[in-house]
């Protein structure tokens, strides 16, 4: 079961536009007087935002929509293109102000093109498929308010969501994977966890509970052990600096929107929103010689960004996070080398936590700022260390920052999302704007470029994915509750639960003890639900031969070991970092 992405299947695309037509269709029968604004495809499908003047959509609606489609799918009209000018379709679609919008924003002269099914005809660049048979296996998803453009002074539309595909079985697989998306929703999972919780008095910004933080502190400690290993050095920059600096690095020029300020002393600081600055900061703070490049800083820097209160959701969009940032500097020679050793770190990373990926290199803009002949080096350096990784990529040409290229890593999920998550950024503009320099072999003075990355890119995010990942079912060693030891007896069996609960204590495990007086079942059924990873019941027989049964998280199987067998697979599995398998 995978989830899919609408928008990188170029027939699934061309499809379900053509199902948001086949809709607005239906809705235009129901509604003779409706208006439609847009009707694009989305990662999540396709949907159509329409006025429909007083009437507001409702779940029986859809019902209503869903039939009328079916009739109208089953007619089989063809799709017909016809392109018009731009004054035959302001004559055309004079009495409809959505329509009259959007073709007075196009060039004078523009020819413009419009698709007809029977007795609908909309504006639309297309393509589509050949007729209206085509769109027959279709759900309508959802319906939702949206303001005309996004303006929350405009008018607001009804949207009307949905999904279409080639065959039922097809349909059936996306709502199936679709109804397992939900039930791995990590806010969903968060709360009966404790992870995590959200607050009114700080919008957007987490509260991570104990059981949380165990989780992101064995991220944090496996992230910091793997870059001890490749040579960084580890910094904390200042939360708060002044604006004088993000007027320097250009922040405060293109991002002071997204920035939380303050006045101290009649002096204007400014949340910051990225940890490069400071990290530049940081290298000025002593003279270097090429002897010292690479050098490789590494934060876990906690910064806000003030997004749009509608955009927040959960761990995956928030206000406040933290970024395992890294900013390392190097000379152009180095950056073939430096890059590879970034992509073995990333590989290894993501293949400890069971995560594929592709690469993706994103090169020269049109609007470029440095040197031509270092833009050229800079982008086959990237791609030269890709290939000698082993790893494929593809290219995404132009759209590389404007003062670097980059290479995204894009890992996959167990339902088949993507996610983009590593970065190799390449920066030849901030680390010039602060002045940051190298005396060169000859003596003189360089400038360094300074490779911006992250490998989760966001501690939150990244507990976010995993969490719907794995479905809660953290790997043994991630878990913030790895075992529970469960005697058959309260009374009875409670001293040798104990002698269990210690042992494996004294290894390192994280063990709770479920002594209360309640049926056996019970308690194993919750600790299902919580997600514990094993589950030790002990009674009569485990007490006098020192062994204990072990039920595993999502199975209704058991399997006895000696004590000390039992502790050593637990040891070994924490040791090893072997993912875990619900069953």
């Amino acid at each position: 079961m995978e989830l899919v992405n609408f928008t990188e299947d170029e027939h699934l695309k061309t499809l379900n536009h053509s199902c948001a037509h086949l809709m607005a269709q239906a809705v235009r029968h129901i509604w003779p007087d409706a208006k439609f604004w847009v009707g694009p495809v989305v990662e999540e499908g396709f949907y159509y935002d329409m006025d429909l003047g007083d009437h507001n959509i409702t779940d029986e609606d859809l019902d209503k929509i869903t039939k009328e489609m079916k009739k109208c799918a089953k007619s089989d009209k063809r799709i017909v293109r016809q392109e018009i000018t731009r004054e035959e379709a302001l004559e055309r679609f004079k009495d409809d102000p959505y329509k009259i919008d959007l073709i007075t924003r196009m060039p004078e002269g523009t020819n413009i093109s419009m698709y007809t099914q029977g007795d609908f005809t909309d504006l639309c660049r297309g393509p589509h498929v050949e007729s209206t048979k085509k769109c027959r296996y279709y759900k309508l998803m959802k319906h939702s308010g949206a303001y005309w453009k996004g303006d929350v002074n405009n008018k607001m539309l009804q949207r009307i969501y949905g999904v279409c595909f080639d065959t039922k079985e097809d349909l059936d697989k996306y709502l199936e994977a679709l109804e397992e998306a939900k039930k791995r929703d990590h806010k969903k999972i968060g709360r009966e966890m404790g992870l995590f919780m959200m607050s009114e008095f700080a919008p957007g910004m987490p509260f991570f509970l104990p059981d949380g933080m165990i989780l992101q502190r064995q991220l944090e400690e496996y992230w910091h052990e793997e870059h001890v290993k490749e040579g960084y050095q580890f910094v904390r920059t200042p939360m708060m600096m002044s604006k004088e600096l993000w007027e320097t690095s250009g922040h405060w020029g293109h991002y002071k929107q997204n920035m939380y300020t303050s006045k101290v002393e009649n002096r204007e600081y400014a949340i910051k929103p990225m940890n490069c600055p400071g990290a530049v900061l940081v290298y000025n703070n002593s003279l270097h010689s090429y002897k010292d490049l690479p050098l490789r800083l590494a934060e876990e820097g906690l910064v806000h960004r003030n997004e749009a209160s509608g955009a927040l959701n959960g761990l995956f969009r928030v206000r406040e996070f933290t970024q395992d940032d890294s900013h390392i500097f190097v000379t152009v020679d180095q950056i073939e080398d430096e890059v590879g050793r970034i992509i073995a770190l990333i590989d290894r990373i993501y293949s400890v936590l069971g995560l594929t990926y592709n690469i993706e290199l994103s090169t020269r803009p049109e609007s470029y700022i440095g040197e031509l002949d270092v833009w050229e080096k800079s982008e086959k350096a990237l791609a030269e260390a890709c290939r000698k990784a082993g790893k494929d990529f593809v290219v995404n040409p132009g759209d590389g920052a404007f003062y670097g290229p980059k290479l995204d890593f894009h890992i996959k999920d167990s339902l088949g999302r993507i996610w983009q998550c590593g970065t190799v950024q390449l920066d030849m503009n901030l680390p010039g704007r602060f002045g940051a320099v190298y005396v060169d072999k000859d003596g003189s003075r360089k400038t360094p470029i300074m490779l911006h990355r992250v490998v989760f890119g966001s501690f939150e995010r990244f507990i976010g994915i995993l969490t719907e990942h794995f479905a809660g079912h953290f790997p043994l060693w991630m878990a913030p509750h790895q075992l529970v030891v469960i005697p058959v007896h309260q009374e009875k069996h409670l001293a040798y639960a104990k002698k269990v609960q210690e042992a494996l204590k004294a290894k390192g495990l994280r063990v709770d003890l479920d002594d209360r007086n309640e049926k056996l079942g019970y308690r194993v059924r919750e600790a299902q639900i919580k997600h514990i990873n094993y589950q030790l019941v002990v009674g009569d027989g485990e007490m006098e031969a020192n062994t204990v049964t072990i039920r595993k998280s999502g199975s209704r199987k058991s399997e006895t070991l000696s004590l000390e067998d039992a502790i050593q697979r637990f040891v070994a599995e924490v040791d090893n970092k072997e993912l875990f398998k619900a069953e």
